[in-house]
């Protein structure tokens, strides 16, 4: 390799870097309040705990909606940003905005009028249910800001502007957390107190974001036709969500079918799963950045070679993950439960669970590089395909063959594959990477 070359692969494995470990942690903060939220709600007692277990269900409706919302508008505002039109970019941003926001209000009304029914639906404890349905009236009122952070996130991702979102998100989070315990405890506020935080800090990061994007003096109007493309990428989004959804709640419902031990197990398993994801999807937003970037400025070498690199990173990242829960087969299933029921059951999904992740981690970057490139069309019927033509009937038939968690794990990793050769043969062909400033 060339002196010029060697350069030119340090800057571009920095780039992945610089975008990759901000994400990461703004990714991860989120669900790290979540922990000190339960952990402060948990001494309260068995109801409150179950109030926010079931709140927080639906309150994770908005969270996915705001996660979508933001992968949307990276790939489009990281195009005009490429192209050498920063404004174009940011009036994403702004379209965007005003969607949050208009989603936002729309799920604070539709929990204020049916918060009762829905955590009647999910709770069988008549005292937590009504707990909950209390919870969530006060909570959704962060929706709006949850959403505005989110759709704040994408055009700042998409303009490669990682060290605000860094600042706004871990500040009001840590905020929230230190405000939790004095609401709940000094001042007595119980549940409401976590509520209450919960809207501080979700609010306090989406005006920090409606700050920047005012800042940045681009017309604030909203526009109708911009709206509707955002909103046709998140259809697809959205569609392909709700097919990993299908696909996590059927394993579970499988599982449990197997046994009190084999649910347990696979809980344990699935979240680190999550866990691993978290990590994984930093690396994909790296690439839908990049790669938006790159065929926005009509450079297709510059975005295969992002492309080739965060498919190698996402790759080690993933074989890095399956070392380590490899040397703590033994050890971190005791961490989460003492019985040896349990364990014996993880010892059955941990040679399926670690052999999964290199391959997740090379699944996670490309759909990173095919978001950025807009191709999520294609993303959405590969889902579709791996969940209804394998995953979906391979866990049924092993419920109904008894082949237990084998069988759960086999289905997960039917539908990883799909996905991984899908996406393989997309990304050697030319079909994705399509230059210039799309719709």
């Amino acid at each position: 390799m060339s002196p010029s070359a060697e350069v030119a692969d340090r800057s571009l494995s920095r780039r992945i870097a610089a975008l990759a470990l901000p994400a990461l942690v703004v990714l991860a903060a989120e669900p790290l309040y979540v922990l000190v939220d339960t952990a402060v709600v948990g001494h309260l007692g068995r109801v409150p705990l179950a109030a926010v277990a079931v709140g927080g269900t639906v309150m994770s409706l908005a969270v996915w909606f705001g996660t979508l919302m933001a992968y949307g508008t990276t790939g489009r505002a990281a195009r005009r940003f490429g192209a050498g039109d920063r404004g174009a970019a940011v009036a994403e941003g702004v379209q965007a905005s005003w969607l949050a926001l208009g989603t936002g209000v729309l799920l604070v009304v539709l929990a204020q009028l049916f918060a009762g029914p829905l955590t009647r639906a999910l709770a069988s404890d008549p005292q937590a249910a009504d707990a909950a349905a209390g919870w969530l009236r006060i909570a959704v009122l962060g929706a709006p800001g949850l959403l505005l952070a989110a759709a704040g996130n994408g055009w700042m991702r998409g303009v490669q502007d990682t060290r605000r979102p860094l600042y706004y998100v871990l500040g009001a989070n840590v905020l929230s957390a230190v405000l939790c315990p004095v609401l709940v405890y000094p001042l007595g506020w119980g549940l409401t107190g976590s509520a209450v935080a919960n809207v501080v800090a979700q609010t306090l990061s989406g005006v920090l974001f409606l700050w920047a994007v005012v800042r940045e003096r681009t017309p604030l109007r909203p526009v109708p036709s911009v709206i509707g493309n955002q909103l046709v990428l998140g259809r697809d989004l959205l569609i392909r969500g709700a097919a990993f959804q299908a696909c996590w709640l059927s394993a579970t419902a499988v599982a449990a079918r197997f046994g009190v031990a084999a649910v347990g197990a696979h809980q344990i398993a699935l979240q680190l799963w999550f866990f691993a994801a978290l990590a994984l999807d930093a690396v994909a937003i790296a690439a839908q950045s990049l790669v938006g970037a790159a065929l926005g400025a009509g450079d297709e070498p510059a975005a295969r070679e992002v492309a080739r690199r965060v498919t190698i990173v996402g790759g080690l990242a993933g074989l890095a993950f399956a070392v380590l829960a490899a040397a703590g087969a033994d050890v971190i299933p005791g961490v989460f439960t003492g019985d040896r029921s349990v364990h014996d059951q993880a010892a059955v999904v941990w040679p399926w669970f670690v052999g999964m992740l290199p391959f997740a981690g090379v699944v996670y970057a490309l759909d990173g590089v095919m978001i950025g490139a807009g191709d999520v069309g294609y993303l959405r019927t590969m889902t579709l395909v791996g969940a209804l033509g394998g995953f979906l009937p391979l866990i049924w038939l092993a419920y109904a063959f008894d082949w237990g968690l084998p069988g759960v794990w086999a289905g997960l990793a039917v539908f990883t594959l799909v996905r991984l050769v899908a996406l393989l043969i997309r990304w050697r062909g030319s079909r994705w990477a399509v230059l210039g400033v799309t719709r």
